[in-house]
């Protein structure tokens, strides 16, 4: 019981970018915002998926009444299926938010049993002590609201990832008035988005990347290869439009960016002129002129699409002499090594790259309000008390000092994952923490979730064992030496005659695999991850910890 007091309490996003899920509490009723991840490091070996840990809501879950989903990113979405597998509740969220859960938790065998709830902009509906207004916001992906809820203490606005864009591409503008009304009638708590509080002035509408996007259209004489974020149904739609404006067909490649293709058309957000998309192994058919294809893997992500198409391993994206590829999107920190990697392979096929490399025009645009955005949120609401959101840590201490120094508020607080905070009409404070952190997920199963990496590594070394697959390449020619080796230790006895299939099958994907793709470690390690892990699951039902192995001579 919280006696009278609101709790608020981050189970992740504020400290670290992702995996963004936070609890609100009055007395036996918690709803929750958001049930996103985050992706690993490079140093966690054999995780896919990172996702807050929920001990706290496992222990309370006779008393959660639903999640409510600002929008359909990973970083907001993505951790739902181990979420929900371990708690049974209502999951609400805008009708093209709900299209992309749908896909991930008929991916993970768990629609049937889900109830999804559709929330309306501008509609109020009540969970327990809780009403809650979606308020419609502007972001990179579409259909994105902001959370104003009412609680027996006063309002408490989450503004979920936006930005102010007052002319998007769908005409869906961001609802400056509603706020104002807010704003108007006493906003007790204002938790609001940290991610651009680096940035200065305001944040440009996706409707400004189009002038510059057009001119690249107009100068590309060969193939265009266009890569976005598959999330990005603006910049997809303007890459559309100016494909249709320059008399060229579209070819979608890549499983992500055809599936939020497939979902924007069919709720009416795409609105692709007939016979503009063929089908990729159509590319060959049409002059190179003629021709965008639109091809996810912005981030280097080893086994995308683009990155393939670099080192010339994809069945329809070929890439010749003269094409352009154009990336229009973001270096996400940490994907630095990645993307230089792929776009090395991009030159070595003699096609002309465009990326964010500041001197490309403006190719692309954040989702994320920049300071003066922030401070006219804060204006409009003029809250009582300020939380900052998404973000790492710095980022939630400058926020929190330009929320300070506007003189609106009367207190701005920083709060970490864990902490609980409670809330009065008059008072705020810290009273204590709750269990909160990091589980490590191989996606392979919804059932493979650990609490701390080492006992998931301790584990499978001890049920499972581990595969060290051992390459020979001499780092002056680039070339397999020998023939590979497998060394196993704690998995199915040492069994020689799987270890030697085991070899056969590492032997197999370099026969296949293209000299870059070879010279590329990162590369080449996971395409012998990906087929060892997929032969020794079917053949033995075992996961041992499989680590590709290079050696130079």
């Amino acid at each position: 019981m919280t006696n009278g007091k609101l709790q608020i309490i981050p189970l992740g996003g504020l400290g670290e970018f992702g995996m963004n899920c936070m609890a609100l509490r009055w007395q036996d009723d918690i709803v929750v915002i958001d049930a996103g991840l985050m992706f690993p490091e490079s140093e966690l070996l054999g995780v896919d998926i990172v996702v807050p840990d929920i001990t706290y809501l496992i222990e309370n879950r006779e008393h959660v009444r639903g999640i409510l989903l600002t929008h359909g990113h990973e970083d907001h979405i993505g951790g739902l299926p181990w979420i929900l597998s371990e708690l049974n509740v209502p999951v609400y969220g805008t009708e093209f938010t709900l299209a992309f859960v749908e896909g991930k938790l008929e991916e993970h065998k768990m629609l049937d049993e889900t109830e999804l709830i559709e929330m309306i902009p501008g509609g109020r509906f009540t969970l327990g002590p809780f009403t809650i207004e979606p308020i419609r916001v502007t972001h990179s992906l579409v259909d994105c609201v902001a959370l104003a809820i009412e609680t027996p203490v006063g309002v408490v606005v989450h503004t979920g990832d936006f930005k102010i864009d007052l002319s998007p591409p769908d005409g869906k503008a961001f609802d400056l008035h509603k706020f104002a009304e807010y704003g108007k009638r006493g906003v007790l708590l204002l938790l609001q988005d940290s991610t651009n509080v680096d940035r200065q002035g305001y944040t440009p509408s996706e409707w400004s990347v189009k002038p510059r996007l057009d001119e690249i259209f107009s100068r590309t004489k060969k193939k265009l290869f266009f890569s976005c974020f598959s999330s990005s149904i603006y910049r997809m739609r303007i890459a559309m439009d100016l494909a249709f404006q320059h008399g060229r067909k579209v070819a979608v490649i890549g499983r992500s960016m055809v599936e939020s293709s497939e979902v924007a058309q069919d709720l009416g957000y795409l609105d692709i002129p007939n016979g503009l998309l063929i089908h990729p192994g159509q590319i060959a058919d049409h002059a190179p002129e003629n021709v965008m294809v639109l091809i996810s893997g912005t981030q280097g992500e080893p086994m995308s699409a683009l990155s393939r198409a670099a080192v010339d391993n994809h069945k329809h994206a070929r890439i010749a002499p003269g094409d352009t590829v154009l990336l229009s999107s973001r270096v996400i920190p940490g994907n630095e090594k990645s993307i230089y990697r792929v776009i090395d392979h991009l030159y070595r096929r003699d096609a002309h790259v465009i990326f964010d490399d500041g001197h490309a025009g403006l190719i692309h645009v954040s989702g994320h309000a920049s300071q003066e955005e922030q401070r006219l949120m804060i204006n409009l609401l003029r809250p009582k008390f300020f939380i900052p959101v998404h973000g790492d840590y710095r980022h939630l201490k400058k926020h929190a000092e330009i929320a300070q120094n506007m003189g609106v508020v009367d207190l701005a607080m920083v709060i970490e994952d864990g902490d609980v905070v409670e809330l009065t009409k008059d008072d705020i404070r810290k009273t204590g923490t709750v269990t909160a952190g990091r589980v490590c997920i191989d996606s392979g199963s919804t059932g493979d979730v650990v609490e701390d990496l080492v006992i998931r590594d301790r584990r499978h070394l001890s049920e499972d064992g581990f595969v060290i697959p051992i390459l020979t390449i001499n780092k002056l020619t680039g070339m397999v030496e020998r023939q590979p080796e497998v060394i196993s230790r704690g998995f199915v006895g040492g069994d020689p005659e799987l270890i030697e299939t085991a070899r056969q099958v590492v032997a197999r994907t370099l026969e296949e695999s293209s000299a870059e793709e070879k010279a590329d470690y990162g590369v080449i390690k996971e395409k012998i991850r990906i087929d060892l892990k997929r032969y020794i699951q079917k053949n033995t039902s075992r996961r041992p910890l499989i680590m590709p192995v290079i050696l130079e001579i």
